[in-house]
């Protein structure tokens, strides 16, 4: 992938021509809105100033006077007006029939033509604001025009008042310099911002890249470290970390159960090898051919249940129960366990006490796996009772629930063990049982059909008594869960 096609350029150019976007537009409209309002503001100054040279020129030709000395006047009055505002002034005398104005030497070599608008406008007795070169100047210039002024017999006017571009347009210029070195300033800001900001987004993406090239090596220790975010991307960075801990223990448990399972095989291959070879050898005799054929017979039994359990928990990994789930009665169920065990109990010297309601309990799962996690529990409880004790088969009824209870008497299980009873090939002291032909895979697949179920078990033991118990949902309680 180029450089420049990642997270942190994208990202990083998105954000730059958002904020530089919004620049120009606010910039654009700030100029139209200011230009706009000065040349008003100008536009008005100037016809302020018009209307006062107005009144000034008719209050002097109204006096009792020279009228040739009045109009000397006005001049001068018109040349301090002009220096002091910088605006050039023309005013219409009808005694000399001509405009007097500020710029004797334009208006003398060329003839003012004015605006067919500002005719019309000053007949009206409007004032007129516009832009126009009046046939006087090369550029246009912003003129206003006010009406003639009358008093008495004495009309004077109108007046036109002329500013310049460069005039007009000085303090907008002023604004547009602040406004250019504040938008510099304000991108300036926003590209270092932007820089870390992004930075400090895609830096913890591109430790999860890494960390998960790790993992396709095979490398499952690599962690990101979140720097104590609280964020979105800090729940990221948990949720992958977490993620790499399940990876690291899937992973761990992987080798454990091939370590595991290449243990378990190998003993009864090696003992059927072993014994087969020496019957073939010779090596034992006529008469004990029979006990190692036995022996050969049980391992070859044994190894059959190993690789059926494997394949059982293999299968139940891969169901979905959701659609299995079916109402059904659990108290018929169990009774068919205890029957179908009959025989191994009575071999044990066991006794039986049964608490399971007369009535139908009626709960919500897959019948044949549910009636497997009984079976499995009494098998195993019948196998670590000692001899001659009573075993207990319970089912009640508790909330939403049912709960079955399984017990037997015999060796108190250390408490540091009970947690791994139900861990793939995971077998208690083979000292407590008289049947030495366990795989360590019975409690494994009874908690994986709880969990299909969604459900859970408990396993207890204290003072020689172990019970197991696990929940149900009642079919009749489903729409309450």
């Amino acid at each position: 992938m180029s450089r420049f096609k990642g997270i942190y350029w994208r990202t990083f150019a998105v954000t730059v021509g958002m904020v530089a976007l919004t620049l120009v537009l606010l910039g654009a409209s700030f100029f139209s809105l200011t230009y706009s309002y000065i040349m008003t503001e100008k536009r008005s100054e100037l016809k302020d100033r018009a209307e006062v040279i107005a009144q000034i020129a008719l209050d002097a030709y109204a006096k009792p006077g020279s009228l040739l000395t009045r109009g000397d006047d006005i001049r001068a009055m018109l040349d301090v007006a002009e220096l002091m505002s910088g605006t050039d002034f023309f005013i219409w005398i009808p005694y000399e029939n001509s405009f007097m104005g500020t710029d004797a030497s334009i208006g003398g070599q060329r003839q003012m033509t004015l605006p067919a608008a500002m005719g019309e406008k000053l007949l009206k007795g409007e004032a007129y604001m516009g832009v126009s070169d009046l046939g006087l100047y090369e550029k246009p210039r912003a003129v206003v025009a006010v009406p003639a002024r009358t008093e008495g017999s004495v009309t004077i006017g109108p007046v036109l008042a002329i500013a310049e571009p460069n005039a007009m347009t000085e303090m907008w210029r002023a604004f547009l310099g602040i406004f250019g070195m504040t938008a510099i300033t304000v991108l300036l800001i926003a590209f270092v911002a932007t820089a870390t900001t992004t930075m400090q987004q895609t830096k913890p993406i591109r430790d999860m890249a890494s960390a998960a090239r790790k993992f396709a090596e095979g490398n499952f220790d690599a962690r990101v470290h979140s720097s104590g975010r609280e964020d979105e991307i800090g729940e990221l960075i948990d949720s992958f970390n977490a993620m790499a801990d399940s990876l690291q223990k899937t992973e761990q448990q992987r080798r454990e159960f091939i370590a595991n399972i290449s243990h378990e095989l190998k003993t009864p291959m090696t003992t059927i090898a072993g014994y087969a070879d020496g019957i073939l050898d010779g090596v034992i005799s006529r008469s004990e051919e029979r006990q190692y054929l036995s022996i050969i017979s049980g391992e070859s039994r044994r190894l059959a249940r190993l690789v059926r359990r494997m394949l059982d928990v293999s299968q139940l990994q891969s169901m979905d129960l959701i659609k299995q789930k079916v109402p059904f009665d659990m108290s018929e169920s169990m009774r068919r366990v205890l029957v179908s065990m009959e025989k191994k109990i009575t071999d044990r010297g066991l006794d039986v006490d049964v608490e399971i309601p007369e009535d139908p309990v009626m709960v919500l799962g897959d019948n044949d796996l549910l009636t497997q996690v009984v079976y499995n529990l009494l098998e195993n409880a019948a196998k670590f009772a000692s001899q001659g004790s009573t075993l207990f088969l319970g089912l009640e009824k508790k909330g939403c629930k049912a709960v079955v209870t399984v017990r037997n008497t015999g060796l108190t299980i250390p408490p540091e063990e009970l947690p791994l009873l139900f861990e793939r090939f995971h077998k208690s002291d083979r000292s407590r049982s008289a049947d030495k032909d366990g795989v360590g895979l019975g409690l494994y697949i009874v908690r994986t059909i709880l969990e299909q179920h969604h459900e859970k078990i408990t396993a207890e033991s204290e003072n020689g008594v172990t019970t197991f118990s696990f929940t149900v949902q009642l079919a009749e309680e489903t729409g309450k869960d």
